[in-house]
């Protein structure tokens, strides 16, 4: 058999014009313990929140409204819950919990997998970009409900 030889070379320019994909820049969030559970194109900070629980939106499949943001989710789905809103409403929500610790990062209200509805909830408070440290929101509400806690017990 004859011995095959190849050779590559890779060239860059200070003058060459950044691609779309190049100049997007993927973020990363951790658990509070320290286990990455997703990357995504844009800033969760920067996302719409949902009025009923303060989540994070984000747009899993493409729609007339907008197109779905990448990302990938790396959580373990737990079994569905039945959850009352205010009003009386009822929601099913199918969580997604650390790999690690099996704190609850988020939910979507359609069964598994990932993405198979139109939208991925993510608590808010939940993740951080900085691996291992507390995110800045996370006891947001938390004064507020001790607060109420107290009243009650007056």
């Amino acid at each position: 058999m004859p011995k095959i030889v190849s050779r590559s070379a890779v060239s860059s320019s200070t003058e060459a014009k950044p691609t779309k994909s190049s100049a997007a820049a993927l973020r990363v969030y951790y658990c509070i313990c320290g286990e990455f559970i997703l990357v995504i194109d844009k800033s969760i900070a920067s996302l719409p929140r949902r009025r009923t629980d303060d989540s994070i939106i984000v747009r899993a499949q493409d729609s007339d409204a907008g197109k779905a943001r990448v990302f990938k989710l790396n959580a373990v789905m737990s079994e569905p819950i039945l959850l009352e809103r205010p009003g009386g409403q009822h929601e099913r929500l199918f969580r997604f919990s650390c790999p690690r610790c099996t704190l609850p990062i988020g939910y979507q209200s359609t069964p598994p997998p990932v993405k198979s509805g139109p939208f991925v909830y993510i608590f808010a408070g939940a993740l951080s970009q900085v691996q291992g440290q507390v995110p800045t929101d996370a006891f947001d509400g938390e004064v507020e409900d001790e607060q109420m806690q107290g009243q009650q017990t007056n």
